[in-house]
C-alpha cells in the first residue's frame, strides 16, 4: 500500500511509495489522498490545461476585424483591466472637442504612455467598473493611438449597460 506500514504491531507512517511501486495522484491508499494523510493535498495539473482567454487587446482585434460577437467581446470586456489616464483629481479624465465627450482608455500600459507620457498618472479598472461608473452621456475610446481603436459613444455604453444588467439579473 501507499507508504503504509502493514504490520500491525508497527508505528503507522506516511510517506512516498518506495522505488518502483506504482501509486495512482489523487487516489485514495491506505486512508490518503493526495498524498496527505487524511487530506486533500496538492492538486495535479491537468493533462490538457484550459485556454486562457483572449487578452482584451486580441478581444479589440477580433472584435474590429469581425471575428468576434458583441456579447463575447463584451464578456471579455468586463472581466478585463483598462489603463485610464487621469488629472490631479481623481476620476476619468473627458475629451470634449469630439461631438460626445468621451474618455480615452487603453488596453496595456505601454499604449497609455504612448498616447499621455512615460510619467503621466493613471488608474486601473474593470470594464465592468467602467459600465458602471461611466457618466451618463459619455462614451469612451480604447486604444486610440492603437491600429484597432474602437469607439463607444453614449448609445453604445448604454447598451453595454443594458447587456450587462440583463446578463446579471436575467
Amino acid at each position: 500500500m501507499y507508504g503504509y506500514e502493514q504490520n500491525p504491531g508497527a508505528q503507522q507512517q506516511y510517506g512516498p511509495p518506495p522505488q518502483g511501486q506504482y501509486a495512482p495522484q489523487g487516489g485514495m491508499q491506505g486512508g490518503m489522498q493526495g498524498g496527505v494523510p487524511g487530506g486533500y493535498g496538492q492538486q495535479q495539473a491537468p493533462l490538457y490545461p484550459e485556454p486562457s482567454p483572449p487578452s482584451l487587446a486580441d478581444a479589440v482585434r477580433a472584435f474590429t476585424t469581425g471575428t468576434m460577437a458583441a456579447e463575447d467581446f463584451q464578456q471579455i470586456f468586463a472581466s478585463s483591466k483598462v489603463y485610464c489616464p487621469r488629472g490631479d483629481n481623481p476620476g476619468f479624465l473627458a475629451l470634449h472637442n469630439t461631438q460626445q465627450p468621451v474618455i480615452p482608455m487603453f488596453t496595456t500600459l505601454k499604449g497609455l504612455r504612448r498616447y499621455a507620457g512615460k510619467e503621466s498618472k493613471y488608474f486601473v479598472i474593470t470594464g465592468a467598473e467602467v459600465i458602471d461608473l461611466l457618466p451618463t452621456g459619455y462614451g469612451f475610446v480604447l486604444d486610440m493611438e492603437g491600429d484597432h481603436r474602437m469607439v463607444f459613444d453614449a448609445k453604445a455604453v448604454e447598451q453595454m449597460v443594458d447587456f450587462a444588467m440583463r446578463r446579471m439579473y436575467g
